[in-house]
Protein backbone atom coordinates (compact mmCIF):
# COMPACT_ATOMS: atom_id res chain seq x y z
CA UNK A 1 0.00 0.00 0.00
CA UNK A 2 1.21 3.65 -0.82
CA UNK A 3 2.16 5.33 2.61
CA UNK A 4 -0.28 7.89 3.56
CA UNK A 5 1.10 11.28 4.92
CA UNK A 6 -0.15 13.75 7.22
CA UNK A 7 -1.90 16.77 6.11
CA UNK A 8 -0.65 20.44 6.94
CA UNK A 9 -1.61 21.02 10.44
CA UNK A 10 -4.56 23.41 10.14
CA UNK A 11 -5.40 25.73 13.84
CA UNK A 12 -8.92 26.45 15.30
CA UNK A 13 -10.91 28.38 12.65
CA UNK A 14 -10.86 32.12 12.94
CA UNK A 15 -12.91 34.59 10.62
CA UNK A 16 -10.54 34.28 8.12
CA UNK A 17 -9.52 30.74 8.33
CA UNK A 18 -10.44 29.18 5.02
CA UNK A 19 -12.50 26.09 4.66
CA UNK A 20 -13.00 23.92 1.76
CA UNK A 21 -14.53 25.36 -0.87
CA UNK A 22 -14.11 28.66 0.08
CA UNK A 23 -12.37 31.30 -2.37
CA UNK A 24 -9.11 32.25 -2.01
CA UNK A 25 -8.80 36.06 -1.09
CA UNK A 26 -7.93 38.56 -3.25
CA UNK A 27 -3.80 38.19 -3.67
CA UNK A 28 -1.79 41.49 -6.22
CA UNK A 29 -1.71 39.27 -9.50
CA UNK A 30 1.53 38.19 -10.70
CA UNK A 31 1.81 37.42 -14.22
CA UNK A 32 3.27 33.96 -14.39
CA UNK A 33 2.48 33.35 -17.92
CA UNK A 34 4.13 34.15 -21.19
CA UNK A 35 5.18 37.69 -21.86
CA UNK A 36 4.44 39.79 -24.75
CA UNK A 37 8.12 40.80 -26.92
CA UNK A 38 7.64 44.36 -26.43
CA UNK A 39 8.33 47.20 -28.78
CA UNK A 40 11.61 48.24 -28.01
CA UNK A 41 12.45 45.50 -26.06
CA UNK A 42 16.44 44.32 -25.54
CA UNK A 43 15.85 40.60 -26.73
CA UNK A 44 18.75 38.33 -28.19
CA UNK A 45 16.11 36.66 -30.11
CA UNK A 46 15.40 39.33 -32.32
CA UNK A 47 18.70 40.28 -33.45
CA UNK A 48 19.95 37.02 -35.06
CA UNK A 49 17.60 34.10 -33.90
CA UNK A 50 15.26 32.52 -36.76
CA UNK A 51 12.29 31.99 -34.67
CA UNK A 52 10.02 30.41 -37.57
CA UNK A 53 7.58 27.76 -37.04
CA UNK A 54 9.41 24.11 -36.16
CA UNK A 55 9.14 21.19 -38.30
CA UNK A 56 7.77 17.55 -36.59
CA UNK A 57 8.87 14.33 -37.90
CA UNK A 58 5.82 11.70 -38.80
CA UNK A 59 3.33 10.87 -36.20
CA UNK A 60 3.19 7.85 -34.07
CA UNK A 61 0.93 4.97 -33.90
CA UNK A 62 -2.03 6.30 -31.22
CA UNK A 63 -1.69 2.82 -29.17
CA UNK A 64 1.51 4.23 -28.17
CA UNK A 65 0.32 7.65 -25.88
CA UNK A 66 0.20 7.66 -22.80
CA UNK A 67 -1.97 10.56 -22.23
CA UNK A 68 -1.27 11.60 -18.46
CA UNK A 69 -3.54 14.24 -17.65
CA UNK A 70 -4.21 15.09 -13.85
CA UNK A 71 -7.25 13.50 -12.21
CA UNK A 72 -10.16 15.36 -10.27
CA UNK A 73 -8.90 14.43 -7.11
CA UNK A 74 -5.26 15.52 -7.77
CA UNK A 75 -6.91 18.76 -9.07
CA UNK A 76 -9.12 18.93 -5.75
CA UNK A 77 -6.01 18.40 -4.07
CA UNK A 78 -4.03 21.05 -5.40
CA UNK A 79 -6.89 23.40 -4.09
CA UNK A 80 -6.46 22.60 -0.71
CA UNK A 81 -2.75 22.82 -1.46
CA UNK A 82 -3.17 26.80 -2.65
CA UNK A 83 -6.06 27.59 -0.31
CA UNK A 84 -3.05 26.64 2.55
CA UNK A 85 -0.83 28.42 0.75
CA UNK A 86 -2.88 31.51 1.18
CA UNK A 87 -4.14 31.08 5.11
CA UNK A 88 -1.70 32.86 7.60
CA UNK A 89 -3.57 30.02 10.35
CA UNK A 90 -2.88 27.02 7.90
CA UNK A 91 0.85 26.99 7.98
CA UNK A 92 3.37 24.80 9.17
CA UNK A 93 3.04 24.64 13.00
CA UNK A 94 5.47 21.36 13.89
CA UNK A 95 7.73 21.79 16.60
CA UNK A 96 10.39 20.24 14.33
CA UNK A 97 13.82 22.32 14.76
CA UNK A 98 14.92 23.22 11.22
CA UNK A 99 17.60 25.11 12.01
CA UNK A 100 19.32 22.43 14.36
CA UNK A 101 18.75 19.74 11.37
CA UNK A 102 20.34 22.42 8.97
CA UNK A 103 23.32 22.86 11.32
CA UNK A 104 23.43 18.61 10.58
CA UNK A 105 23.99 19.02 6.86
CA UNK A 106 26.46 21.87 7.65
CA UNK A 107 28.36 19.37 9.66
CA UNK A 108 27.91 16.94 7.26
CA UNK A 109 29.02 19.45 4.23
CA UNK A 110 32.50 20.05 7.24
CA UNK A 111 33.95 16.72 7.16
CA UNK A 112 33.24 15.90 3.98
CA UNK A 113 35.93 18.85 2.97
CA UNK A 114 38.07 17.58 5.64
CA UNK A 115 38.25 14.49 4.86
CA UNK A 116 38.70 15.92 1.09
CA UNK A 117 41.61 18.39 2.61
CA UNK A 118 43.17 16.02 4.36
CA UNK A 119 43.78 13.39 1.42
CA UNK A 120 43.30 14.79 -1.92
CA UNK A 121 43.43 18.31 -1.38
CA UNK A 122 43.73 19.91 -5.17
CA UNK A 123 42.92 16.72 -6.97
CA UNK A 124 40.04 16.74 -9.13
CA UNK A 125 38.50 12.84 -7.95
CA UNK A 126 38.29 11.40 -4.15
CA UNK A 127 38.85 8.25 -3.44
CA UNK A 128 37.77 8.15 0.12
CA UNK A 129 38.70 4.39 1.34
CA UNK A 130 41.95 4.28 -0.74
CA UNK A 131 42.99 8.19 1.01
CA UNK A 132 43.88 8.68 -2.36
CA UNK A 133 42.57 10.92 -5.47
CA UNK A 134 43.55 11.89 -9.26
CA UNK A 135 43.61 14.34 -11.62
CA UNK A 136 41.65 14.39 -15.05
CA UNK A 137 44.44 16.24 -16.66
CA UNK A 138 47.92 16.35 -15.93
CA UNK A 139 48.47 19.03 -13.74
CA UNK A 140 44.67 19.20 -12.99
CA UNK A 141 41.98 21.52 -13.32
CA UNK A 142 40.81 22.48 -9.83
CA UNK A 143 37.28 20.23 -10.56
CA UNK A 144 36.30 19.37 -7.00
CA UNK A 145 37.49 22.19 -5.48
CA UNK A 146 35.68 24.60 -8.10
CA UNK A 147 32.78 22.48 -7.56
CA UNK A 148 32.12 22.61 -4.07
CA UNK A 149 33.33 25.65 -3.66
CA UNK A 150 29.73 28.10 -3.50
CA UNK A 151 28.45 25.40 -1.17
CA UNK A 152 31.04 26.22 1.15
CA UNK A 153 30.19 29.71 1.07
CA UNK A 154 26.74 29.44 1.84
CA UNK A 155 27.24 27.30 4.45
CA UNK A 156 29.36 29.82 6.17
CA UNK A 157 32.59 27.99 6.06
CA UNK A 158 34.55 30.64 5.40
CA UNK A 159 38.33 29.02 5.90
CA UNK A 160 37.39 26.46 3.83
CA UNK A 161 36.24 28.42 0.96
CA UNK A 162 39.18 30.96 1.30
CA UNK A 163 41.80 27.25 1.26
CA UNK A 164 40.02 26.76 -2.20
CA UNK A 165 39.99 29.68 -3.92
CA UNK A 166 43.16 30.65 -3.12
CA UNK A 167 43.77 27.25 -4.62
CA UNK A 168 42.10 28.02 -7.55
CA UNK A 169 43.52 31.49 -8.58
CA UNK A 170 47.09 30.34 -7.72
CA UNK A 171 47.59 26.91 -8.40
CA UNK A 172 45.57 26.32 -11.46
CA UNK A 173 46.42 26.40 -15.20
CA UNK A 174 44.60 25.51 -18.55
CA UNK A 175 47.33 25.43 -20.22
CA UNK A 176 47.92 21.60 -20.37
CA UNK A 177 47.40 18.61 -22.92
CA UNK A 178 44.64 16.30 -23.23
CA UNK A 179 40.69 16.86 -23.55
CA UNK A 180 37.96 17.02 -20.57
CA UNK A 181 34.53 16.58 -21.25
CA UNK A 182 33.15 19.46 -22.05
CA UNK A 183 29.77 19.15 -20.28
CA UNK A 184 31.14 18.38 -17.15
CA UNK A 185 34.01 21.43 -16.98
CA UNK A 186 31.14 23.60 -17.80
CA UNK A 187 29.07 22.81 -15.28
CA UNK A 188 31.26 21.64 -12.65
CA UNK A 189 34.24 23.91 -13.02
CA UNK A 190 32.63 26.60 -14.77
CA UNK A 191 29.43 26.78 -13.10
CA UNK A 192 31.19 26.89 -10.06
CA UNK A 193 33.67 29.60 -10.69
CA UNK A 194 30.93 32.02 -11.70
CA UNK A 195 28.56 31.22 -9.24
CA UNK A 196 31.57 32.15 -6.29
CA UNK A 197 31.89 35.18 -8.07
CA UNK A 198 28.59 35.97 -7.58
CA UNK A 199 28.87 34.79 -4.15
CA UNK A 200 31.59 37.09 -3.72
CA UNK A 201 29.06 40.52 -4.83
CA UNK A 202 30.71 40.51 -8.08
CA UNK A 203 34.22 41.58 -7.01
CA UNK A 204 36.29 38.86 -6.75
CA UNK A 205 37.91 39.88 -10.17
CA UNK A 206 40.59 37.29 -9.64
CA UNK A 207 37.91 33.86 -9.87
CA UNK A 208 36.24 36.13 -12.70
CA UNK A 209 39.78 36.03 -14.46
CA UNK A 210 40.10 32.32 -14.02
CA UNK A 211 36.57 31.56 -15.53
CA UNK A 212 37.36 33.44 -18.80
CA UNK A 213 40.59 31.63 -19.34
CA UNK A 214 39.09 28.30 -19.03
CA UNK A 215 35.57 29.59 -20.90
CA UNK A 216 37.92 30.56 -23.77
CA UNK A 217 39.30 27.60 -24.15
CA UNK A 218 36.47 25.36 -23.75
CA UNK A 219 34.84 27.90 -26.62
CA UNK A 220 37.30 26.60 -29.43
CA UNK A 221 34.78 23.12 -29.27
CA UNK A 222 32.07 25.19 -30.97
CA UNK A 223 34.58 25.79 -34.22
CA UNK A 224 32.37 23.17 -35.99
CA UNK A 225 31.02 23.47 -39.26
CA UNK A 226 27.63 23.85 -37.82
CA UNK A 227 28.48 25.25 -34.13
CA UNK A 228 27.17 21.67 -32.15
CA UNK A 229 30.40 20.81 -30.11
CA UNK A 230 32.19 17.67 -29.68
CA UNK A 231 31.65 15.92 -25.64
CA UNK A 232 35.19 16.46 -25.64
CA UNK A 233 37.26 19.72 -25.37
CA UNK A 234 40.75 19.88 -25.95
CA UNK A 235 42.09 22.73 -23.37
CA UNK A 236 45.07 23.31 -25.86
CA UNK A 237 44.19 23.64 -29.59
CA UNK A 238 43.63 26.11 -31.89
CA UNK A 239 42.25 23.61 -34.57
CA UNK A 240 38.83 22.75 -36.01
CA UNK A 241 37.00 20.24 -33.36
CA UNK A 242 36.10 16.42 -34.85
CA UNK A 243 32.77 16.39 -33.93
CA UNK A 244 30.33 13.33 -35.58
CA UNK A 245 27.67 12.35 -32.85
CA UNK A 246 27.13 14.03 -29.64
CA UNK A 247 24.85 14.09 -26.35
CA UNK A 248 21.90 15.93 -26.91
CA UNK A 249 21.59 16.95 -22.96
CA UNK A 250 25.50 17.79 -22.88
CA UNK A 251 26.02 20.38 -26.01
CA UNK A 252 22.34 21.71 -24.71
CA UNK A 253 23.62 22.51 -20.75
CA UNK A 254 26.23 24.77 -21.65
CA UNK A 255 24.04 27.95 -22.04
CA UNK A 256 23.52 29.23 -18.43
CA UNK A 257 27.25 28.86 -18.02
CA UNK A 258 28.27 31.11 -20.86
CA UNK A 259 25.41 33.41 -21.24
CA UNK A 260 26.28 34.76 -17.44
CA UNK A 261 30.01 34.92 -18.39
CA UNK A 262 29.18 36.92 -21.29
CA UNK A 263 27.46 39.16 -19.48
CA UNK A 264 29.78 39.76 -17.29
CA UNK A 265 32.79 39.95 -19.44
CA UNK A 266 31.19 41.72 -22.91
CA UNK A 267 32.13 39.12 -24.68
CA UNK A 268 29.26 38.32 -27.23
CA UNK A 269 30.87 35.46 -28.62
CA UNK A 270 30.29 33.67 -25.75
CA UNK A 271 26.71 33.42 -25.90
CA UNK A 272 26.17 33.17 -29.72
CA UNK A 273 27.91 30.12 -29.81
CA UNK A 274 25.87 28.55 -27.54
CA UNK A 275 22.82 30.34 -28.69
CA UNK A 276 23.55 28.55 -32.56
CA UNK A 277 23.72 25.15 -30.87
CA UNK A 278 20.01 26.37 -29.93
CA UNK A 279 19.41 27.32 -33.09
CA UNK A 280 20.16 24.26 -34.65
CA UNK A 281 18.01 22.45 -32.11
CA UNK A 282 15.05 24.14 -32.12
CA UNK A 283 15.18 23.85 -36.26
CA UNK A 284 15.58 20.02 -36.08
CA UNK A 285 12.45 18.25 -36.21
CA UNK A 286 11.17 16.69 -32.84
CA UNK A 287 9.11 14.20 -31.43
CA UNK A 288 6.02 16.51 -30.22
CA UNK A 289 8.34 18.50 -28.76
CA UNK A 290 10.59 15.48 -27.21
CA UNK A 291 14.29 15.29 -28.98
CA UNK A 292 16.01 11.62 -29.38
CA UNK A 293 19.25 11.53 -27.02
CA UNK A 294 21.69 11.91 -29.82
CA UNK A 295 22.13 14.93 -32.36
CA UNK A 296 24.83 14.80 -35.40
CA UNK A 297 27.48 17.74 -35.36
CA UNK A 298 27.82 17.36 -38.74
CA UNK A 299 23.70 17.46 -40.14
CA UNK A 300 22.45 19.34 -36.88
CA UNK A 301 19.73 16.44 -37.15
CA UNK A 302 18.65 13.98 -34.28
CA UNK A 303 20.51 10.57 -35.09
CA UNK A 304 19.73 8.35 -31.53
CA UNK A 305 17.28 5.99 -31.35
CA UNK A 306 15.61 6.38 -27.99
CA UNK A 307 13.98 9.28 -26.27
CA UNK A 308 14.41 9.80 -22.76
CA UNK A 309 14.60 12.73 -19.38
CA UNK A 310 17.62 10.00 -17.54
CA UNK A 311 21.02 9.98 -19.62
CA UNK A 312 22.13 12.26 -22.18
CA UNK A 313 18.61 13.47 -22.46
CA UNK A 314 17.66 15.09 -18.84
CA UNK A 315 19.17 18.77 -18.86
CA UNK A 316 17.96 19.43 -22.35
CA UNK A 317 14.94 20.16 -21.09
CA UNK A 318 16.08 21.61 -17.83
CA UNK A 319 17.72 24.28 -19.62
CA UNK A 320 15.11 25.14 -22.02
CA UNK A 321 13.21 26.42 -18.71
CA UNK A 322 16.18 27.83 -17.15
CA UNK A 323 16.83 29.95 -20.37
CA UNK A 324 13.73 31.65 -19.63
CA UNK A 325 14.18 32.33 -16.71
CA UNK A 326 17.56 33.52 -16.54
CA UNK A 327 17.68 36.52 -18.62
CA UNK A 328 14.39 37.24 -16.83
CA UNK A 329 11.65 35.81 -19.29
CA UNK A 330 13.01 38.24 -22.28
CA UNK A 331 13.07 35.35 -24.32
CA UNK A 332 9.93 33.48 -25.56
CA UNK A 333 11.10 30.81 -27.55
CA UNK A 334 12.76 28.85 -24.79
CA UNK A 335 9.31 29.05 -22.63
CA UNK A 336 7.35 27.65 -25.69
CA UNK A 337 9.77 25.07 -26.63
CA UNK A 338 9.22 23.88 -22.87
CA UNK A 339 5.91 24.25 -23.05
CA UNK A 340 5.59 21.75 -26.16
CA UNK A 341 8.54 19.50 -24.67
CA UNK A 342 5.95 18.93 -21.47
CA UNK A 343 3.06 18.05 -23.69
CA UNK A 344 4.97 15.55 -25.11
CA UNK A 345 6.07 14.05 -21.91
CA UNK A 346 2.67 14.31 -20.62
CA UNK A 347 1.31 12.71 -24.16
CA UNK A 348 3.63 9.94 -24.12
CA UNK A 349 6.79 9.15 -21.14
CA UNK A 350 4.38 9.98 -17.93
CA UNK A 351 2.15 7.38 -17.23
CA UNK A 352 0.88 5.32 -13.65
CA UNK A 353 2.19 1.70 -11.99
CA UNK A 354 -0.51 -0.82 -11.53
CA UNK A 355 -0.89 -1.22 -7.93
CA UNK A 356 0.82 1.41 -5.80
CA UNK A 357 -0.27 4.27 -8.68
CA UNK A 358 3.12 5.50 -9.13
CA UNK A 359 3.28 8.12 -11.52
CA UNK A 360 6.22 7.67 -13.41
CA UNK A 361 8.60 9.03 -16.41
CA UNK A 362 9.36 6.02 -18.95
CA UNK A 363 11.35 6.03 -22.14
CA UNK A 364 10.93 5.53 -26.26
CA UNK A 365 12.89 2.92 -27.97
CA UNK A 366 12.88 2.25 -31.48
CA UNK A 367 11.94 6.16 -32.43
CA UNK A 368 13.64 5.44 -35.76
CA UNK A 369 11.49 2.83 -36.85
CA UNK A 370 7.21 2.20 -37.48
CA UNK A 371 7.00 0.59 -34.04
CA UNK A 372 8.60 2.95 -31.65
CA UNK A 373 7.73 1.10 -28.28
CA UNK A 374 7.64 2.34 -24.42
CA UNK A 375 9.88 1.48 -21.47
CA UNK A 376 9.28 1.73 -18.00
CA UNK A 377 12.60 2.93 -16.90
CA UNK A 378 13.51 5.44 -15.25
CA UNK A 379 16.85 6.91 -14.06
CA UNK A 380 17.27 8.36 -10.88
CA UNK A 381 18.48 11.43 -13.01
CA UNK A 382 14.84 11.89 -14.22
CA UNK A 383 13.82 12.65 -10.63
CA UNK A 384 14.60 16.07 -11.81
CA UNK A 385 11.73 16.47 -13.44
CA UNK A 386 8.92 16.70 -10.28
CA UNK A 387 10.74 19.66 -8.98
CA UNK A 388 11.66 21.91 -12.54
CA UNK A 389 7.73 21.33 -13.43
CA UNK A 390 7.25 22.93 -10.00
CA UNK A 391 9.49 25.81 -11.15
CA UNK A 392 7.59 26.15 -14.33
CA UNK A 393 4.30 26.10 -13.00
CA UNK A 394 4.55 29.58 -11.86
CA UNK A 395 8.43 30.75 -12.54
CA UNK A 396 9.71 30.54 -9.13
CA UNK A 397 6.77 32.21 -7.08
CA UNK A 398 5.75 30.64 -4.32
CA UNK A 399 1.72 29.95 -4.40
CA UNK A 400 1.16 31.84 -1.42
CA UNK A 401 2.35 34.86 -3.20
CA UNK A 402 0.50 34.54 -6.75
CA UNK A 403 -3.37 35.02 -7.38
CA UNK A 404 -4.58 31.88 -8.02
CA UNK A 405 -6.32 32.59 -11.61
CA UNK A 406 -3.12 33.59 -13.09
CA UNK A 407 -2.25 29.43 -13.06
CA UNK A 408 -2.86 27.91 -16.63
CA UNK A 409 -4.53 25.41 -16.64
CA UNK A 410 -0.88 23.53 -18.56
CA UNK A 411 0.39 25.09 -15.06
CA UNK A 412 -1.73 23.63 -12.85
CA UNK A 413 -1.22 20.12 -14.63
CA UNK A 414 2.51 21.06 -14.49
CA UNK A 415 2.71 21.13 -10.78
CA UNK A 416 0.48 18.12 -10.40
CA UNK A 417 2.46 16.05 -12.19
CA UNK A 418 6.12 17.60 -10.46
CA UNK A 419 4.30 16.98 -7.05
CA UNK A 420 3.07 13.29 -8.11
CA UNK A 421 6.55 12.45 -9.81
CA UNK A 422 7.96 13.89 -6.26
CA UNK A 423 6.11 10.94 -4.16
CA UNK A 424 7.35 8.50 -7.00
CA UNK A 425 10.90 9.43 -6.49
CA UNK A 426 10.72 9.13 -2.22
CA UNK A 427 9.09 5.75 -3.25
CA UNK A 428 12.60 5.04 -4.87
CA UNK A 429 14.14 5.97 -1.95
CA UNK A 430 11.67 4.58 1.17
CA UNK A 431 10.76 1.08 -0.24
CA UNK A 432 14.42 -0.13 -0.26
CA UNK A 433 16.04 -1.60 2.81
CA UNK A 434 18.59 1.01 2.96
CA UNK A 435 16.36 4.05 2.44
CA UNK A 436 18.51 4.84 -0.48
CA UNK A 437 17.43 4.81 -4.17
CA UNK A 438 18.52 3.12 -6.97
CA UNK A 439 20.23 4.31 -9.89
CA UNK A 440 17.79 3.28 -12.57
CA UNK A 441 14.02 2.06 -11.26
CA UNK A 442 11.76 -0.23 -13.61
CA UNK A 443 8.18 -0.04 -13.15
CA UNK A 444 5.62 -3.19 -12.92
CA UNK A 445 3.43 -2.97 -16.49
CA UNK A 446 0.06 -4.58 -16.73
CA UNK A 447 -1.00 -6.21 -20.63
CA UNK A 448 -3.68 -3.94 -21.64
CA UNK A 449 -4.83 -6.69 -23.37
CA UNK A 450 -5.29 -9.51 -21.13
CA UNK A 451 -5.32 -7.31 -17.73
CA UNK A 452 -2.28 -9.69 -16.20
CA UNK A 453 1.07 -8.87 -15.28
CA UNK A 454 3.63 -8.50 -17.79
CA UNK A 455 6.42 -10.86 -16.45
CA UNK A 456 9.78 -9.99 -15.52
CA UNK A 457 12.83 -11.70 -15.59
CA UNK A 458 15.04 -13.20 -12.96
CA UNK A 459 17.71 -10.19 -13.01
CA UNK A 460 15.15 -7.92 -12.02
CA UNK A 461 13.68 -7.63 -8.41
CA UNK A 462 11.39 -5.37 -6.75
CA UNK A 463 12.38 -2.97 -3.41
CA UNK A 464 9.37 -3.81 -2.01
CA UNK A 465 7.63 -7.04 -2.32
CA UNK A 466 3.99 -6.37 -2.70
CA UNK A 467 5.44 -2.74 -4.59
CA UNK A 468 5.91 -1.74 -8.49
CA UNK A 469 9.54 -0.50 -8.61
CA UNK A 470 12.04 -2.79 -9.77
CA UNK A 471 15.53 -3.04 -9.85
CA UNK A 472 18.49 -4.63 -11.86
CA UNK A 473 21.18 -6.38 -10.64
CA UNK A 474 23.67 -4.08 -12.44
CA UNK A 475 21.51 -0.54 -10.92
CA UNK A 476 21.47 -0.97 -7.45
CA UNK A 477 23.89 1.55 -6.79
CA UNK A 478 23.58 4.87 -5.59
CA UNK A 479 26.26 7.67 -6.16
CA UNK A 480 24.72 10.27 -3.65
CA UNK A 481 22.74 11.75 -6.05
CA UNK A 482 21.14 14.85 -5.68
CA UNK A 483 18.09 14.72 -8.44
CA UNK A 484 15.41 14.00 -5.20
CA UNK A 485 16.09 16.34 -2.83
CA UNK A 486 16.68 19.12 -5.48
CA UNK A 487 12.85 18.44 -6.27
CA UNK A 488 11.64 17.93 -2.58
CA UNK A 489 13.83 21.72 -2.09
CA UNK A 490 12.03 22.99 -5.26
CA UNK A 491 8.45 21.43 -4.25
CA UNK A 492 8.79 23.15 -0.61
CA UNK A 493 9.70 26.24 -2.05
CA UNK A 494 6.84 26.43 -4.57
CA UNK A 495 4.05 25.07 -2.64
CA UNK A 496 4.89 25.40 0.80
CA UNK A 497 4.38 22.19 2.10
CA UNK A 498 6.24 20.44 5.08
CA UNK A 499 6.32 16.98 3.94
CA UNK A 500 8.92 17.65 1.06
CA UNK A 501 11.12 18.77 4.31
CA UNK A 502 10.52 15.55 5.99
CA UNK A 503 11.23 13.33 3.29
CA UNK A 504 14.73 15.27 2.83
CA UNK A 505 15.23 14.72 6.31
CA UNK A 506 14.89 10.44 5.68
CA UNK A 507 16.81 11.04 2.72
CA UNK A 508 19.44 12.27 4.58
CA UNK A 509 19.35 10.09 7.57
CA UNK A 510 19.54 7.28 5.65
CA UNK A 511 22.89 8.95 3.59
CA UNK A 512 24.28 9.23 7.86
CA UNK A 513 23.38 5.97 8.46
CA UNK A 514 24.84 3.91 5.50
CA UNK A 515 27.34 6.04 3.17
CA UNK A 516 29.52 7.95 6.62
CA UNK A 517 32.40 6.01 7.87
CA UNK A 518 34.24 8.02 10.80
CA UNK A 519 37.55 6.19 9.22
CA UNK A 520 37.18 7.40 5.03
CA UNK A 521 34.12 10.14 5.43
CA UNK A 522 31.13 9.64 2.92
CA UNK A 523 31.04 6.94 0.16
CA UNK A 524 29.08 5.81 -2.79
CA UNK A 525 26.91 2.58 -2.35
CA UNK A 526 27.16 -0.32 -4.41
CA UNK A 527 23.99 -2.25 -3.56
CA UNK A 528 20.81 -0.36 -2.04
CA UNK A 529 18.78 -3.99 -1.53
CA UNK A 530 20.58 -5.32 1.25
CA UNK A 531 21.70 -4.39 4.35
CA UNK A 532 24.07 -3.14 5.71
CA UNK A 533 24.70 -1.72 1.85
CA UNK A 534 28.22 -2.79 0.51
CA UNK A 535 30.32 0.65 -0.12
CA UNK A 536 32.52 1.78 -3.30
CA UNK A 537 35.58 3.45 -3.00
CA UNK A 538 34.53 6.90 -4.74
CA UNK A 539 32.91 9.77 -4.12
CA UNK A 540 31.08 12.53 -6.48
CA UNK A 541 31.50 16.34 -6.21
CA UNK A 542 28.47 16.62 -6.74
CA UNK A 543 27.66 15.21 -3.06
CA UNK A 544 29.51 18.31 -1.98
CA UNK A 545 27.83 20.48 -4.26
CA UNK A 546 24.64 19.45 -5.01
CA UNK A 547 22.87 17.14 -2.42
CA UNK A 548 24.07 18.49 0.58
CA UNK A 549 23.62 22.14 -0.54
CA UNK A 550 19.86 21.11 -1.76
CA UNK A 551 19.13 19.62 1.71
CA UNK A 552 21.06 22.59 3.34
CA UNK A 553 18.54 25.41 1.25
CA UNK A 554 15.24 22.74 1.73
CA UNK A 555 15.73 23.34 5.82
CA UNK A 556 16.42 26.92 5.93
CA UNK A 557 13.78 29.46 6.42
CA UNK A 558 15.81 31.98 5.15
CA UNK A 559 15.83 32.58 1.55
CA UNK A 560 19.37 33.32 0.28
CA UNK A 561 18.78 31.49 -3.43
CA UNK A 562 15.61 32.95 -3.85
CA UNK A 563 14.05 31.56 -6.98
CA UNK A 564 12.30 34.35 -8.31
CA UNK A 565 16.37 35.98 -8.69
CA UNK A 566 18.30 33.03 -9.07
CA UNK A 567 18.70 29.85 -11.63
CA UNK A 568 20.40 27.01 -10.93
CA UNK A 569 22.27 25.38 -13.24
CA UNK A 570 22.82 21.76 -13.31
CA UNK A 571 24.95 21.25 -11.01
CA UNK A 572 23.38 23.44 -8.49
CA UNK A 573 25.36 26.21 -8.94
CA UNK A 574 22.75 29.51 -8.40
CA UNK A 575 23.56 32.04 -10.92
CA UNK A 576 21.90 35.48 -10.91
CA UNK A 577 19.37 36.86 -13.38
CA UNK A 578 19.71 39.39 -15.26
CA UNK A 579 18.53 41.14 -18.96
CA UNK A 580 20.61 41.90 -22.04
CA UNK A 581 19.78 45.68 -21.51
Amino acid sequence: MRPTHQPIATKPSTDTTLQAGQPVPTKPSINTSLPIDLPGMTNVLSRYRNTDSHEYMKQWPGDLATNWRATQKQQMKLDDIIREAHCEDCRDSSLVDWAQRRKQVVSAAKRAWDFYYRDAFGLDEYRPISHTGRNFSQTGLGYYIADVLDTLWLMGLKDEYKAGRDFLVSQVTFEQPGSVSLFETTIRLLGGLLSAYRWSGETDRALLEVADQLGSRLAMSFNTSTGIPPETAILRSDGMPFAVESSTSEVSTLQLEFRYLAKLTGKQNYQQQVDRIMDIIFKAPKFDGLVSNYINAASGEFTGTFISLGSRGDSYYEYLLKQWLQTRQTEPVFREEYDSAMDGVRKFLATVSPDQNLTYIGELLRIESAAPKFSPKMDHLACFLAGNLALGSTNGVPLSDILPSSLRPRDREDLILGRELGETCAHMYFDTPSGLAPEIGWFRQVDSKTGKDISFNSDEQLIKPDGDILVHTLDRHYILRPETVESFYLLWKITGETKWREYGWRVFEAIEKWAWSPEYGYTSIDNVCVIPPTRRDSIETFFLSETLKYLYLLFNDADPTSLVDHVFNSEAHPLPMFTWE
